[in-house]
């Protein structure tokens, strides 16, 4: 057999498996226990048992929760109130508007223009006196009481600036300041002021100026000369 020389390369130490020496094993178990035993002392200091935490951080960490709770109950009725208000806002704004007579069974007399060499600035309704009279549209009553030769008078400012003039009352249901809707009363038909006999006298005002009524109260489904209405009428578009 030929004798093998220090220098030859042993064509078989990769294939071989080289011993651990004894103390090596035992360093590496050793080493494995200590990484295990300290995982789990992690874990153990990261999940605390109940009965060692004291009771004044379990009563933070409750009162915390019942302020997050509370804080989320509060946003949720709040958004709650804000859909709901969207809604019925959406429901405001699709609703049409209502435009209505002033009274019922009356007689349309003297109407909107010249008349003993005057202008007279809107029209008269005879009903007898204490005939309840209604708000032909909704708005905020700016007067409500003595007004000159208008008598007893209510004025209905409406949300596009118009007004309606009711005059010569016997008496008033409204004050100043009071919202009202169209058909709410108002008053009581009388003969106060300048006035010839028992009426409502109606004026409309645009931007401060009389105008006709029986147009202007047509172009919004209500005709007062022949006490026609449309009771859900809406204005056309200017």
């Amino acid at each position: 057999m030929r004798q093998r020389l220090s220098s030859e390369p042993d064509r078989y130490r990769g294939r071989r498996r080289v011993p651990t020496p004894p103390r090596s094993r035992y360093a590496a178990v050793v080493t494995t226990a200590f990484v295990g035993a300290g995982i789990v002392a992690i874990g153990a200091g990261a999940l605390p048992d109940a009965k060692s935490v004291s009771p004044s951080v379990l009563d933070e960490l409750k009162a915390a929760s019942t302020v997050n709770q509370d804080t989320a109950a509060r946003a949720d009725s709040a958004n709650r109130a804000s859909r709901d208000s969207d809604r019925a806002g959406a429901d405001e704004s699709a609703e049409p508007e209502v435009w209505l007579l002033p009274l019922q069974g009356y007689e349309f007399n003297s109407p909107y223009g010249m008349r003993w060499g005057k202008l007279h600035t809107g029209v008269d309704l005879v009903a007898a006196e204490g005939t309840p009279y209604v708000a032909i549209h909704s708005g905020t009553v700016t007067k409500a009481g003595w007004f000159g030769g208008y008598g007893y008078t209510v004025i209905v400012q409406h949300a596009d600036g118009s007004e309606a003039i009711y005059g010569h009352s016997s008496a008033l249901s409204v004050k100043e300041g009071q919202q009202v809707k169209a058909g709410d009363q108002l008053g009581l038909v009388g003969n106060t002021g300048h006035s010839y006999g028992s009426h409502l006298h109606l004026e409309v005002h645009v931007k401060g100026e009389p105008l006709d009524p029986v147009p202007w109260l047509k172009e919004r489904g209500v005709d007062i000369q022949l006490q026609v209405e449309a009771y859900y009428s809406e204005v056309a578009a200017p």
